[in-house]
């Protein structure tokens, strides 16, 4: 059986102050061919299908067009919620979509009621685990500690039980949102840190013959059978060394894996350029940014005058500019968010404490810490989902 992978699409989104819907409406096109044109059996679809738990009405036409133009192929579509949909909405109507052979699967009791599609050589029963926000989905699944791999492991729990009752034969493929283990992030995802862990590791698929992950926005083999598509489309310029694509998975008849690249279509290119302002607008080997998306880094010791309209007149499509004049990290001079860099909320807490205090919070304290910081995108997520 022949799939064609993909996730993250975050319909609606843009990149800084470009609208990528344009962009966007050309991949749905691109999938479509390419459905055509390699004789993909099945599309898996894993989760981020747009960009926020209330679309904008543009994007919901562009997933209502997606949705119409695969149907109209007859090719089966297996769809996720990720942790930027809202799984209620975009499950709105999933029971009679279905009849169309579009699969939306967002409830996550249903984790272990799979899709089943057959070939010559029998069937495949595809999972599909909406992302499962801990604090939210503990206690459908009985686990105590609410963490990512607990509620996976206990989600997988019921794919396997499911797929020992089914013929011996059946091969098997779950669509999964998470942050595995030993995939690399980049700056456009959503943090899902949950108890100071936002990783889970790859052993927790163990059992099935292909894993569909979404969340994170490069393309990535974690191993030959658990794979991350990445987004079709670059949200951040952390992803300017990025090759966007799709994964062509061919499943044999003894589950074995075959994995081909299938590159999306790209709107253009994006380049991090650093140096001096005088250095950047005079470097010939800086050419070949011209034409791209920049973000250009300026390291004079002292702000130019009128820094973004002269670096635009080489380059007209930069769309960020940022000052970081090189100095050492303990000069005072340094600004608040270099020194922030790289730091997530629960470490600039306890530098907080520590600042105040003269110590940083002990063991019980840091707990408490965590505790609240999950506690506040836990009722973040509700929230949202409840507009």
């Amino acid at each position: 059986m022949r799939l064609l992978h993909t996730s993250d699409w975050h319909l609606g989104r843009s990149f800084h102050r470009v609208n990528m819907l344009g962009a966007q409406a050309e991949f749905i096109g691109h999938l479509v061919d390419a459905v055509r044109e390699h004789a993909v059996d099945a599309v898996v679809v894993s989760g981020d299908v747009y960009d926020r738990a209330v679309p904008p009405l543009a994007a919901v036409e562009l997933f209502d067009d997606a949705l119409h133009r695969l149907a109209d192929l007859g090719v089966p579509t297996v769809m996720i919620s990720g942790n930027h949909d809202s799984a209620r909405r975009l499950g709105v109507g999933a029971g009679l979509i279905d009849r169309a052979g579009i699969h939306l699967r967002t409830e996550p009791s249903a984790a272990g009621t799979p899709v089943v599609l057959a070939d010559a050589h029998g069937e495949v029963a595809l999972y599909g685990l909406p992302y499962l926000e801990p604090a939210l989905v503990k206690d459908e699944f009985g686990v105590t500690k609410a963490g990512h791999e607990a509620v996976l492991a206990a989600a997988m729990d019921r794919v396997r039980a499911d797929l020992a009752a089914r013929p011996q034969g059946t091969r098997s493929v779950v669509l999964a949102h998470a942050f595995v283990t030993g995939g690399e992030a980049s700056d456009s995802e959503r943090d899902i840190t949950v108890g100071g862990v936002a990783a889970v590791p790859a052993g927790v698929f163990d059992g099935v013959d292909y894993v569909a992950l979404g969340h994170l926005h490069g393309c990535q083999t974690l191993t030959e059978r658990v794979r991350y598509s990445g987004s079709p489309l670059a949200y951040s310029f952390s992803e300017a060394d990025h090759r966007k694509s799709m994964w062509l998975i061919d499943l044999a008849a003894d589950g074995s894996v075959g994995a081909e690249r299938l590159d999306c279509p790209v709107p253009r290119p994006l380049a991090r350029i650093r140096g001096t302002l005088e250095d950047l607008l005079a470097d010939p080997r800086l050419d070949r940014h011209e034409d791209a998306w920049v973000e250009a880094t300026l390291t004079d010791a002292i702000r130019p005058a009128d820094p973004m309209a002269r670096i635009a007149a080489r380059f007209p499509h930069t769309l960020s500019l940022v000052f970081a004049p090189e100095r050492a990290p303990d000069d005072p001079a340094v600004s608040y968010a270099r020194r922030l860099a790289g730091r997530d909320d629960q470490q600039v807490a306890e530098d907080f404490v520590a600042h105040v205090r003269g110590a940083g919070p002990d063991p019980r304290e840091a707990a408490v810490l965590r505790d609240a910081f999950d506690a506040v995108r836990a009722d973040d997520t509700v929230r949202e989902v409840a507009r």
